[in-house]
C-alpha cells in the first residue's frame, strides 16, 4: 500500500501556494485548510467482538471520507486507518486527524454522510463519553499536513486554555488567518 503523501489525490492539485501576477510582480497567497483531531477512549480492546461493529465500519467510513467533497488528506497507518497510531501513550484511545478544505466541508462529510453518521449515532455502545475535549480544529497553510504531535499539543492546548486560534470546536470556529 503506498503512503498517504503518494496516494494519488483530486485535491492534491489544490494543495499549495499560489501565485498571481500583479502588475509584473508576483504576490504569494496562501491559503488556509482546517486540521482535525478527533479521539475517541475505547469501551473495550479492539479484538473484542463488543466493538467488532465499529471495527468492521470503520474501512467504508474512511473511504467515503477520501471521496467526499473537500477531503485532503487523512493519518493512516499500514492498515489503512489510523487506529493502532498511538498519539497519547493510551492503547484504548484512538485518534482521527485530517485535513479539510474549510470547516463546512467537514461539517458535511460529519454530521450528513450517511455512513459516518450512523457510526456517529452508535458512538456510546463503543467509547466512553469523554467529559473534556476530544476535537480540536485549527487552520494549518494549504499544502501544510500536522504531525499526531502538533495534533495532541492543540488538543491539550484546548483542554487547557479554552478555543481560540491555536484550537477551536465546531462551536467556537475561529476565522483563517
Amino acid at each position: 500500500m503506498r503512503s498517504p503523501a503518494s496516494r494519488p489525490s483530486a485535491t492534491r492539485a489544490r494543495i499549495g501556494i499560489a501565485e498571481a501576477n500583479q502588475g509584473g510582480r508576483y504576490a504569494h497567497f496562501v491559503a488556509f485548510h482546517l486540521a482535525q483531531l478527533n479521539v475517541a477512549r475505547m469501551l473495550y480492546p479492539a479484538d473484542d467482538p463488543r466493538i467488532a461493529g465499529f471495527f468492521a465500519a470503520i474501512d467504508d467510513v474512511n473511504a467515503q471520507a477520501d471521496q467526499a467533497p473537500g477531503f485532503v488528506w487523512r493519518l493512516q497507518d499500514e492498515s489503512g486507518n489510523a487506529t493502532e497510531v498511538d498519539v497519547f501513550g493510551d492503547p484504548m484511545l484512538i485518534v482521527n486527524l485530517s485535513v479539510w478544505e474549510s470547516v463546512d466541508a467537514l461539517r458535511a462529510f460529519a454530521y450528513r454522510q450517511t455512513d459516518h453518521r450512523a457510526v456517529f449515532r452508535r458512538r456510546m455502545e463503543w467509547f466512553e463519553k469523554m467529559t473534556e475535549a476530544h476535537l480540536v480544529l485549527w487552520w494549518v497553510p494549504a499544502g501544510e499536513i500536522p504531525t499526531p504531535e502538533e495534533a495532541r499539543k492543540r488538543l491539550e492546548h484546548l483542554r487547557s486554555h479554552g478555543p481560540g486560534p491555536e484550537g477551536f470546536t465546531f462551536s467556537s470556529v475561529q476565522p483563517a488567518p
